[in-house]
This record gives C-alpha cells, sequence and structure tokens, in this order.
C-alpha cells in the first residue's frame, strides 16, 4: 500500500513542504516557551556574530549554533509531541526519551556557550 500524501512532486511537493514547515516553526513557538526565548535569543545575537566574528568562518560558527539549538530544540519538542500522543501515563521509555531529547539540548546549548565565550575572549582578550 502506497502513501496517499507521497504522490506530490516539483514545485508542487516543495510548497507543500515548505508550508509544513512554516506550520511546525509557527506551532513550536506559540507553544513551547523555551523555543520562544531561543528564537528571541537568535534575532538579538544575529547582530552581535557580525561585530564579535573577526571572519565570515567565525561569524558562521557563531550563527551556526544559535541554529543548531534552535534545530536541537524543534527535535526535542517533536519527541515530547510524539509521546504525549500516545499516553499521558507515566512509563519509563517515555521518561527515557523525554529525558534523552533535554540532553540534546543541553548539549547543544553548552557548545553555543562555549562558541560565543571563545569568540567574546578572542575580542576583548587583546585590550586586557
Amino acid at each position: 500500500m502506497s502513501n496517499p500524501h507521497k504522490g506530490r512532486t516539483g514545485l508542487d511537493r516543495i510548497l507543500h513542504a515548505a508550508g509544513y514547515s512554516w506550520a511546525g516553526l509557527r506551532a513550536a513557538y506559540q507553544g513551547e516557551s523555551a523555543f520562544r526565548q531561543e528564537i528571541w535569543l537568535t534575532l538579538i545575537a544575529t547582530p552581535l556574530a557580525f561585530w564579535l566574528g573577526r571572519d565570515w568562518v567565525q561569524v558562521a560558527l557563531l550563527l551556526g549554533s544559535l541554529v543548531l539549538v534552535l534545530i536541537v530544540e524543534l527535535l526535542n519538542s517533536a519527541v515530547e509531541a510524539a509521546i504525549d500522543r500516545v499516553s499521558f501515563e507515566l512509563h519509563e521509555l517515555s521518561k527515557r526519551a523525554k529525558d534523552i531529547a533535554s540532553a540534546a539540548v543541553l548539549l547543544a546549548l553548552l557548545l553555543c556557550g562555549g562558541i560565543w565565550i571563545a569568540a567574546v575572549w578572542q575580542h576583548v582578550a587583546p585590550r586586557l
């Protein structure tokens, strides 16, 4: 049996995929406070990345680390939603999946923070 939703091709497929992606971003922004906070952090930090970065590679690392946090937060939210869809009942496997997804967010935040701290240090250390 084939999936009736997989029959689109070309521009029609791209337009529908973009619509689904936009709906996902909107749902995450409206329903997940952590994602909202990270979006605002990204919007505020983006101009700082261009000021802090010495070249395009550093700017890309700074911006990429912010986007990575957003990506991992979206995946974490998707895991939580899928588990909650199945059941709100407390279950060890559900807890494990949610904890692992949360740990992924923590690692992304630590990486992002480390990159930003290194960039700030590189920017201010010569002046000390």
